[in-house]
């Protein structure tokens, strides 16, 4: 799975993400609400320590592999925005306080971690044992823009009631659920009759709907960022990057999230590129790197810069 990275850069990825962690559990381990300030600089942060994961990796393995690690983390970031609106709707539908969210964000990317290793070693398994894969894998990243386009012309917004979330039934079956929040425990040692026993938390039920969510983006964001390059390395850094500022991410778009009204659709004319990029790689028409990079990075500004310049009626209402 390595490729042509060494077990040495392994462990730099590994010790720095080890590192992160840390620093941002101590840093925010008190249960407080994350203002747009402190969230603003902590997405800054991450920003700037995956660009210099890719300063490593432009260092040791060229341009070329920079651009594509590059093009990998706009991609997922920018996928991200779906889905931490369905995380704020997961947190609306079990009631969390802000000052808990972050607790939850923080041990729900924690798991991703190791969901999304097993994703990325699958998926480029099948691409490399099976070729013809790759027309399915563009077309699924087709459908997924088609997705999400249905979605934002829907008439109808509704926000699905996660307290009765397949995932969450089925970790009921597993354990008893306490009726309550226990502060940011997601566990409890609760006595019943004259036993004690341990129950889970409506918190930890939430961690569960989010641990799921995040697993089906990943169906989305894993076969898009195999479109841009399929060594496992690229695309599992590139990937754990960008959701490690999610958490930061998510308190930031919360606050912003109604002037970005255009950035969706520039996700869904990045996502037809890259499945289009994918079926025709298959029969050997090969876009440069530099080119998907452009691609990318230049839809992702004019998303942003669309949505400052053509307000929506109800933002520009509120800003008045």
């Amino acid at each position: 799975m390595l490729g042509d990275y060494s077990l040495f850069s392994v462990a730099i990825f590994s010790v720095l993400v080890l590192i992160c962690l840390v620093v941002d559990l101590r840093a925010h381990k008190a249960d407080s609400v994350i203002s747009a300030k402190s969230a603003g600089l902590w997405t800054c942060f991450w920003v700037a320590l995956a660009l210099a994961f890719g300063g490593y990796i432009w260092a040791s393995h060229g341009v070329e592999d920079f651009s594509l690690f590059i093009s990998g983390y706009l991609l997922e970031k920018s996928l991200s925005v779906d889905n931490l609106f369905v995380m704020m709707a997961i947190f609306t539908a079990f009631s969390v306080p802000d000052r808990y969210q972050h607790r939850v964000l923080y041990y729900g990317i924690v798991g991703a971690l190791v969901l999304r290793l097993l994703f990325v070693a699958l998926g480029t398994a099948i691409l490399q044992s099976f070729a013809w894969m790759a027309i399915l894998f563009g077309l699924f990243v087709l459908w997924s823009a088609w997705k999400m386009w249905r979605a934002m012309h829907s008439q109808h917004e509704e926000i699905e009631d996660y307290t009765d979330h397949w995932s969450v039934r089925l970790t009921k079956k597993f354990m008893p659920v306490h009726p309550r929040l226990a502060g940011h425990d997601f566990f409890v040692h609760e006595l019943v009759g004259d036993k004690m026993r341990w129950a889970a938390t409506p918190l930890f039920l939430c961690l569960a709907a989010i641990e799921i969510s995040d697993v089906m983006f990943a169906f989305d964001s894993v076969p898009a960022i195999i479109a841009i390059t399929q060594k496992p390395f690229l695309v599992y850094t590139s990937n754990i990057f960008a959701i490690l500022g999610l958490r930061s991410m998510f308190f930031f778009l919360a606050a912003a999230k109604r002037y970005l009204i255009h950035l969706e659709k520039a996700v869904i004319i990045i996502l037809v590129y890259i499945g289009i990029k994918m079926i025709a790689q298959y029969f050997g028409w090969h876009i440069h790197h530099l080119i998907s990079l452009s691609v990318v990075l230049g839809l992702l500004v004019l998303g942003v810069l669309a949505s400052f310049a053509f307000k929506s009626k109800e933002a520009g209402q509120e800003d008045k």
